[in-house]
């Protein structure tokens, strides 16, 4: 379908452009939500003849936006959830919850201008995609965290879950045993002291035989 951009749509134009898209998305999305109008040559002469006002009006709301954008921009919301020991939330953090702990900040977004692709699902810092406006676009760091410690860590850089793991295995006694390899030594050759150490081991054996069958 053809459409005529009421306003700037990412990967598709900006206002007064023409475009052609799949009918679902115009019918569904586009044309509803009134950001395009099907491209006939009615439409086309209502378009030109109020051009000029829905251009100014696109610009007075980017800068209206604009200036919203720089209070919102960078805001850090905390979200304190239950998650398991491999920080999988039991749950998740939807466009609601974002909207909501943004309005504990102080500042107002609609559920809208929110673009998360998905729920959050596990701990840690999430950057939160918000447009303000189809021109201007900020971003709100989401601290997803199990207490407030552990968010006051992720505040400061540290990945908590990577730390957790580290001291897990610290207290299992590290990587495990490792020997020692002799530089010296050529591809599967076997060092000396393993050599006598083995020899020993079976003179003892030969030994121990002896005795036992002379007794």
């Amino acid at each position: 379908m053809d459409i005529i951009l009421l306003e700037r749509i990412e990967k598709l134009g900006t206002i007064g452009d023409v475009v052609t898209v799949k009918d679902g998305y115009a019918r569904n999305f586009l044309l509803p939500q009134k950001k395009a109008l099907r491209a006939n040559a009615a439409n086309k002469k209502v378009f030109e003849a109020n051009r000029e006002r829905l251009e100014k009006d696109n610009a007075e709301r980017r800068v209206e936006a604009e200036k919203a954008g720089e209070n919102v921009d960078g805001v850090e919301i905390v979200l304190i959830r239950a998650a398991s020991n491999t920080g999988q939330l039991y749950g998740s953090v939807s466009v609601r919850d974002i909207v909501a702990a943004v309005a504990e900040q102080g500042h107002e977004i609609d559920k809208k201008q929110v673009i998360m692709g998905h729920p959050i699902k596990n701990i840690g810092m999430h950057d939160i995609r918000v447009d303000l406006h189809p021109e201007v676009t900020v971003a709100v760091k989401a601290n997803v965290a199990r207490s407030d410690d552990e968010a006051e860590l992720q505040r400061q850089g540290v990945d908590v879950m990577a730390a957790m793991f580290e001291e897990d295995r610290i207290a299992a006694g590290g990587t495990g045993f490792t020997e020692s390899v002799d530089p010296t030594l050529e591809p599967g050759e076997i060092p000396a002291d393993m050599l006598e150490e083995g020899a020993e081991a079976a003179a003892n054996e030969d030994t121990a035989e002896e005795e036992t069958s002379e007794s």
